[in-house]
């Protein structure tokens, strides 16, 4: 339901949330290798939205969606959908984005003839998270919840893509079900692995980390402008990104700005660090700094916006 992207996910569900003009699950889907024959999405909320997309945006691949319609957690979702699993399959969160080559991942797991492989990623400070204890051939021989910096034995944490056997599922109960706490402790006997990746890994779920998806994929110079979306006086810094057909006209854009497409920003403006959502419309002599301007929104002139998602959807329930 993506409540910390709120009002942005009363419009859209998160998995339909754009990064670079592409939605969330779609960045997922296109990482996924060739020999992945299917793709399944267990959806509640807004499922005819992600219907629709699919529909329009038809992706190269099988996508099966499947009612949830209560949350079930991460093991009882898998769980839900068994009689669709054949064989060996991989679970990944709908809602972050990582430079893990998903191919190597397949590859690792197999060669290990692992019963199940755990994606990690390295973090500074590991004691707001689950951490795992590794052997030298990457065998995983302990888990430890949010442990003291000092009593950490590790700083690897879990990275939210799964490469399971089948069997696994054996070990899921129906209802909610908690892969982490649920699953995990009872199979870690049967050749649970771990495998590293660098890069970056981002979870989506808050306004600061989606903006940090953005300035992440674009990196520190990219400067991608449709030439006749500058007008005269228009001071444009990279990275940036102005898609077609947006208009930036005697104002300041950037760094760190995604201009989609049909979206205007008035004279003496300023966006920074910030994104402007198709057909959106800044006014003249506004200041947008860390901030989401959903699609179709008009922010009057002279208006300060800092540090938050402005859009014109409303809580369907009232």
């Amino acid at each position: 339901m993506g409540t910390r992207l709120r009002p942005l996910t009363y419009r859209i569900p998160k998995p339909l949330v754009p990064v670079m003009g592409k939605p969330l699950m779609m960045h997922v889907i296109d990482s996924i290798p060739k020999e992945v024959d299917e793709v399944i999405i267990p959806v509640s909320y807004k499922k005819q939205a992600m219907e629709e997309y699919l529909a329009k945006n038809p992706p190269k691949r099988t996508v099966t969606l499947i009612d949830e319609p209560e949350p079930l957690g991460t093991g009882g979702a898998v769980k839900n959908v068994e009689k669709h699993i054949d064989g060996p399959f991989l679970v990944i969160n709908g809602d972050s984005l990582s430079s893990l080559d998903l191919a190597k991942f397949i590859a690792f797991h197999r060669n290990k003839k692992a019963f199940a492989t755990i994606s990690l990623w390295p973090v500074e400070d590991p004691t707001p998270y689950g951490v795992v204890d590794l052997s030298e051939d990457c065998r995983i021989r302990h888990f430890q919840e949010k442990p003291k910096r000092e009593e950490a034995f590790s700083n690897l944490i879990n990275a939210g893509v799964y490469a399971l056997e089948r069997e696994v599922l054996a070990y899921m109960g129906k209802g909610f079900v908690s892969m982490e706490r649920d699953v995990f402790p009872k199979i870690l006997d049967r050749g649970m692995y771990g495998m590293r990746f660098d890069g970056y890994w981002i979870d989506c779920g808050r306004r600061e980390d989606l903006l940090r998806a953005y300035w992440t994929l674009m990196g520190e110079q990219l400067q991608r402008i449709d030439k006749t979306s500058v007008h005269e006086g228009a001071d444009i810094r990279a990275p940036v990104v102005l898609e077609s057909d947006s208009v930036v006209a005697g104002a300041s854009v950037g760094p760190y700005a995604y201009i989609s497409t049909r979206a205007v920003v008035g004279l003496r403006s300023r966006v920074e660090r910030s994104i402007v959502l198709e057909n959106a419309r800044i006014g003249t002599r506004c200041r947008i700094v860390d901030s989401i301007i959903d699609a179709g929104v008009t922010v009057p002139d002279g208006t300060h916006v800092e540090s938050r998602i402005i859009s014109t959807a409303k809580d369907p329930k009232g």
